[in-house]
């Protein structure tokens, strides 16, 4: 009756383990690889997929007033910051305005830019200008290795880091991606162009500057506090 020896056996284990071993020392040097490889996928799709929507939502923003007595639109634009009006959009979101508001925060994971939103309604005049509601639905568009910047440029081409208290809406806006570490401006940097961005007055002057120049004059004879948002 055929079979293995004991010493045959032996051998066979021993080489299912030198295979196993051999195996094992491959999958720890190719595994933490792949995972790192994996890891910067995942944040340049979620980075790809946060700008989409600042692009859009910024593209759309509206030359809305923010109450009766105002004549510029109601637009706050800093370098971490941007709040405007645009039509509401989502499958939950009730017809008419609201107003969005991106703003860098930080937490546990590093910095974060996050999307808020608030239904549109005339804003009470306070002392220091225009009182926004609260804002609700926080969304994190993007977050840590990488940093939004946001610059914004008029009929000039000249960009500016912030853009506040002006009779019109930028004609665009840039949005600088930066690495959170180094602060390098980062190839994925993008900017989009508001479809509109003067008053519906304006289609009824005579000019564009002329609309401008009566705007900028009822606004200069505002109080200051009015003039801040």
């Amino acid at each position: 009756m055929s079979g293995f020896t004991l010493v045959e056996a032996l051998a066979a284990v021993a080489l299912m383990g030198v295979i196993i071993a051999a195996l094992a020392t491959v999958t720890a040097q190719w595994l933490p690889n792949w995972k790192r490889g994996f890891v910067r996928v995942q944040r340049t799709e979620q980075l790809r997929l946060g700008l989409e929507r600042i692009v859009a939502d910024l593209a759309a923003a509206e030359f809305i007033t923010p109450n009766a007595e105002a004549k510029g639109p109601l637009f706050a634009g800093a370098e971490l910051s941007a709040i405007f009006v645009r039509t509401a959009l989502g499958p939950n979101a009730s017809p008419g305005l609201e107003i969005i508001r991106f703003v860098e925060t930080a937490d546990d994971q590093g910095f974060a830019l996050v999307r808020e939103r608030a239904p549109f309604v005339p804003l009470a005049a306070g002392a220091g200008g225009a009182e926004l509601p609260a804002f609700s639905d926080p969304v994190v568009l993007v977050r840590a290795p990488y940093r939004i910047r946001f610059s914004y440029a008029g009929s000039d081409r000249t960009w500016r880091d912030t853009w506040r208290n002006s009779a019109q809406l930028p004609s665009a806006v840039r949005v600088s991606v930066r690495s959170a570490e180094t602060e390098q401006i980062l190839s994925a940097s993008t900017a989009t162009l508001i479809h509109v961005d003067l008053s519906v007055e304006c289609v009824i002057a005579k000019s564009a500057s002329d609309c401008i120049n009566k705007m900028k004059s009822a606004d200069d004879q505002k109080p200051a506090a009015e003039k801040e948002l």
